[in-house]
């Protein structure tokens, strides 16, 4: 690449909040897309960038490796780093401006990286790979046409079968195959409800703080959040029926609350469900990691309480398996179900049949369990060998929450300290963090960090990444 070219992509912008290894990767995205970049082009070798910036080597290595893993340039050893041969440039189709009072920065949710404590991914490193390429490998051989048409844009029936005979099983849940609708991940099964019970101009409760894509999601479809406190007892009901009594719905993470780890006392779940009977109202269970909660066994489903059908239960497979697998699944009641089937016959084109039937088989022959009991195992042991690495490491500078379930700790910072400059300085330095403050509604609450723990695989790496940390501070 030559330096003309070089000095022709936008200079990083150290106010922003996006971290500076994906302005860099952005950047060259753009300039490769746009055809400033040819393929074959040279591009400045790790080393060299790192020199020119001012940056941490990490930082650059970061957005390299993001651009590699999207076939954007290639490493080709001595000869340095090339825009990839052949590849063939196009203009990214122009996403949807993020509302202006979503309170939350463009970081996103989630990164296609694998960070220190980055949020969201379970233990990718004791997946059983070889029982998952044995099982694809086997319904691969077993493909005939019938399975290579289009799929079923419910969900493959075997799957939505044993998603609701494992339901009943571990979370109490009565309900029938034809009530289970497989989806692509939260987002989608949010769209989905949205479309089908909710419209613009309504009102739906969620909980500040909570998870800040249901409140981007809610805001395109024109449809208004009210934020509702949390308190050590899950979300205040009272407050909600104070602050919109007639809401059309409400968002809530009984299990674990996103993010606190609270869950949602027993009257509480009664008073929300003696509400929205009372209204109509929708009642709408993300239980994102209900699986894991390591101080007694895991709590029933607030869908197993239900009585008038007013909630729709919403389950995922990307905390307990991975989040690549883009699937999801959603409980509806039984007098919803052909609402939603119209709906999705319209809005959906279905997921994969050939995952879905690796699922299927991971479930049916008792994988699925044995993994979560495993993880549930091995997650107890994690989250005491990082809790204790970084309170030895980071001292006084914050107070570690010890939250009874989930999959991250909270750090709460000590002083002055700014949550969300620090994580974009953690970020920087190839590290990772979530603030506290961009999950409530006002962008405004406690500085605290979110910090997952299932990838960190003993106390002295955690004591080693706290020492990185405490040197940003």
């Amino acid at each position: 690449m030559t330096a003309g070219k070089t000095r022709n992509i936008s200079p990083l912008d150290p106010t922003a909040a996006e971290p500076f290894y994906r302005q860099i990767y952005e950047r060259f995205r753009s300039a490769i897309t746009s055809g400033l970049l040819k393929p074959g082009d040279r591009i400045p070798s790790a080393r060299a960038l790192t020199k020119e910036l001012g940056l941490a080597r990490g930082t650059i290595e970061a957005a390299y490796s993001l651009l590699a893993a999207e076939g954007y340039i290639q490493a080709r050893g001595q000869a340095g780093t090339i825009v990839t041969p052949g590849l063939k440039p196009r203009t990214p189709v122009a996403s949807l401006p993020p509302p202006a009072d979503s309170g939350t920065s463009s970081i996103g949710f989630r990164p296609d990286s694998i960070l220190p404590f980055q949020m969201g991914l379970p233990a990718l490193d004791e997946f059983p790979r070889k029982i998952w390429a044995r099982l694809g490998a086997r319904c691969v051989r077993a493909m005939q046409p019938s399975d290579m048409t289009h799929p079923s844009v419910y969900g493959l029936p075997m799957l939505r079968a044993e998603i609701a005979a494992y339901l009943q099983v571990s979370r109490g849940i009565h309900c029938a195959a034809s009530q289970v609708f497989v989806t692509s991940g939260y987002r989608h099964t949010i769209e989905l409800i949205g479309l089908a019970l909710l419209k613009a101009g309504d009102r739906v409760w969620l909980e500040d703080p909570g998870y800040p894509p249901t409140r981007e999601l809610l805001a395109h479809m024109q449809i208004a959040a009210v934020p509702v406190p949390v308190d050590p007892e899950g979300m205040v009901v009272a407050d909600g029926i104070k602050l919109a009594a007639r809401a059309r719905a409400a968002v809530v993470t009984p299990a674990h609350q996103s993010p606190l780890g609270v869950s949602l006392s027993l009257p509480r779940r009664l008073a929300l469900l003696d509400w929205a009977g009372r209204n109509n109202a929708w009642i709408v269970e993300d239980d994102y990691d209900g699986e894991y909660r390591y101080v007694s066994r895991p709590l029933p489903a607030l869908k197993s309480l239900d009585r008038d059908g007013r909630v729709l239960y919403a389950g995922t497979f990307s905390k307990v398996l991975f989040p690549s697998i883009r699937l999801a699944y959603l409980v509806v009641p039984q007098p919803q179900v052909e609402r939603f089937e119209q709906v999705i016959q319209t809005f959906a084109g279905g997921s994969p049949e050939l995952t879905q039937s690796i699922v299927t088989a991971f479930i049916k022959e008792g994988h699925f369990a044995r993994h979560i009991q495993r993880m549930r195992k091995l997650y107890a042991e994690r989250r005491e060998a990082t809790s204790a690495g970084l309170a030895s490491a980071l001292g006084k500078r914050v107070r570690i929450d010890a939250l009874p379930g989930g999959m991250h700790l909270i750090l709460r910072l000590q002083g002055r300290q700014s949550d969300r400059k620090l994580a974009v300085r953690m970020r920087e330095e190839g590290l990772f963090a979530e603030a506290l403050s961009e999950w409530t509604q006002s962008g405004k609450g406690a500085s605290a960090l979110l910090v997952n723990f299932t990838n960190i695989d003993s106390r002295a790496t955690a004591e080693k990444l706290g020492r990185r940390i405490l040197a940003l501070m």
